[in-house]
Formats: C-alpha cells, structure tokens, sequence
C-alpha cells in the first residue's frame, strides 16, 4: 500500500487542537498509512508560500481544520482551500472538513463535503474530546486507503517525460 501525504490546512489559533489530532493519527503514520505535514515544519530560510504550495500540490488528503479563525483566515480561505477544492474537484486529493469548533461552515465552499466528526458535530462540543479525534483518525484512515486504491504503481504508468511531445505510446529516444 503506498503511503497517503496528508496536509493540514489550519489557523495558527487553533494549534493546540491540530496538535492533539496530529497524536490521534500516530498510529496512521507508525503503520506507514500516512505521512502528515504542517507550515510549523518549514525550516527557516525557506521561502514559506512554495513550500506550503509543494506540500499541498503533493498531498493526496486535505484537513481543513474548520473554526471560526479558518473561515476568517484569508490565506486558509483563499489560498489553501481554494486549492484543496481544485484538487478534489479534479480527483487529485480528498478534502476533509473536520470541525473544531461550532461556527457557520456550512454555507462555506466545502460545506457539501462530508465532515468529520460524525454529522459535523465539532469536537469541541464532545464530552471526551479523544472519542472526537478517535472517529476522525478513522475517517483519514478510510480516506488513505482509497487514496491508496486509486494511486496506479510505478510500473503499470510510464512518467510523462518518457514520451515524446506528440506521440503518448512512443518512448522518447535518448
């Protein structure tokens, strides 16, 4: 099974609460089901925007981590999501609202998506947090293996430069 990149799409104000999610897909990452990245992992120097930009254009599985801060975030609103949905819509990604907190998504771009936790009840509102993030770690899981199921292996698709321009079953010659 190949390995399903995963991207957070976040407001920084709601870290603590990615973080404790981040823990509940552990497992997902020790099993070799997903890796995961977020902006904290850029390195200083790093020009921010195209490493966020390289991360998302290769991740399979978009977490919008839904607040009321994310839908006031112009980067996370404009940038972020208006990408992830691109990739969606065209079948290059899975995006996944998961709901932090109560607040006004549902008329959001991403509002007909099916959201996590169950019936997009926002973690914050369950009485066990851990039973939250436990149902979203099995929605990310069920995502990972489609995502997995629909990724052709390297042999069975020849890469795109091995072709000549005009021509799509002819090897390009060296």
């Amino acid at each position: 099974m190949t390995m399903a990149k995963l991207f957070f799409s976040y407001s920084h104000k709601d870290e603590e609460l990615r973080n404790e999610l981040e823990t509940h897909l552990s497992l997902l990452k020790r099993q070799g089901v997903i890796s995961s990245w977020h902006d904290r992992r850029i390195t200083a120097g790093s020009d921010i925007d195209k490493a966020i930009d390289a991360e998302l254009e290769s991740s399979q599985i978009v977490l919008l981590l839904v607040s009321a801060h994310f839908l006031a975030s112009d980067y996370c609103f404009e940038k972020e999501m208006a990408r992830a949905l691109e990739k969606h819509n065209e079948g290059s990604a899975t995006v996944i609202p998961v709901i932090l907190h109560p607040c006004d998504w549902h008329s959001a771009p991403f509002g007909g998506l099916r959201a996590t936790p169950t019936d997009g009840k926002a973690i914050s509102m369950y009485a066990n947090r851990h039973e939250a993030l436990a149902i979203v770690a099995q929605d990310v899981r069920e995502a990972a293996t489609r995502a997995a199921a629909k990724e052709p292996s390297a042999l069975e698709v020849p890469h795109p430069e091995c072709f000549d321009a005009g021509s799509s079953s002819k090897p390009r010659s060296s």
